[in-house]
C-alpha cells in the first residue's frame, strides 16, 4: 500500500472515528433527553397521581356548625341537622360500637361530645357498601354506626361540629374524616368513655 493510500485510510479511520465520537455523543444527549422526558413523565404522572389522592381525601366539603348548647336533659331535642352535630342531649351517652337499628339522637350525641364520630347510613344501603362501614368502624374506639332514615345522601358522617355527606362508603375522605375528628379539636371533652352507657352494639 503506498503512503498516499495509507494516508487516505488513516485519515478516513480518522475521519469515521471523529463521526461515530459524535454519533456516539449525539446518541448520549439522545438518550438524556428521553431520560429527562422520562422523569419528567414520571413525576408529572406522580405529582398527577398525588393530587389527585389529595383531592380525593379532601375535608374541604366537611360543613362546619357552631354549637352553642349542651346541656344535659330528659326531653326529645329538636336538631337542626340530620343527624345530628351536637347540642343538647341526654345525661347517658350511646355505646360506640355497631348497631342494625337506628338510635336515638340525644344519646349518639352525648357520645359525639366524648369524641365520637357517627357513620350514619341509610336503611338499605347495598351490603358491600355496608361492609366498607363495617371495616372502618372494627378497631375504633369511638365510632358509631347505624342506619338512619331519611337521610340526604347514603352516607353521613357527623362529628361534635363537623358533618360530611358521601355518595358511597368508598369515598377514600371516609378515612380521613375519621382521623380528623375522633376526638377531634372540637371535641367538647375529648377521651370521654364511650361504653358503659346505653346500647348494646353488636359489635
Amino acid at each position: 500500500m503506498g503512503k498516499n493510500a495509507e494516508g487516505t485510510l488513516k485519515e478516513r479511520l480518522s475521519a469515521l472515528q471523529a463521526e461515530q465520537r459524535r454519533a456516539e455523543r449525539r446518541r448520549r444527549v439522545v438518550m438524556i433527553s428521553a431520560s429527562v422526558v422520562v422523569a419528567a413523565g414520571v413525576a408529572a404522572a406522580g405529582t398527577a397521581f398525588v393530587l389527585a389522592d389529595r383531592a380525593g381525601r379532601s375535608l374541604d366539603a366537611v360543613q362546619t356548625i357552631n354549637v352553642s348548647s349542651r346541656v344535659h336533659t330528659d326531653k326529645a331535642v329538636s336538631y337542626p341537622q340530620a343527624p345530628p352535630v351536637g347540642g343538647d342531649h341526654a345525661p347517658e351517652w350511646q355505646n360506640c360500637g355497631i348497631y342494625t337499628k337506628p338510635l336515638r339522637n340525644e344519646n349518639v350525641v352525648h357520645s359525639q361530645e366524648h369524641g365520637a364520630v357517627w357513620i350514619a347510613f341509610r336503611p338499605g344501603l347495598p351490603k358491600e357498601q355496608l361492609d366498607v362501614l363495617l371495616k372502618q368502624a372494627q378497631g375504633r374506639d369511638f365510632v358509631v354506626v347505624s342506619p338512619y332514615t331519611g337521610l340526604s345522601a347514603p352516607v353521613v358522617l357527623s362529628a361534635w361540629g363537623r358533618q360530611l355527606k358521601l355518595d358511597n362508603a368508598d369515598d377514600p375522605r371516609l378515612t380521613a374524616f375519621l382521623r380528623a375528628n375522633i376526638n377531634g379539636p372540637g371535641t367538647p371533652e375529648p377521651g370521654a368513655s364511650c361504653s358503659g352507657g346505653v346500647g348494646e352494639p353488636s359489635a
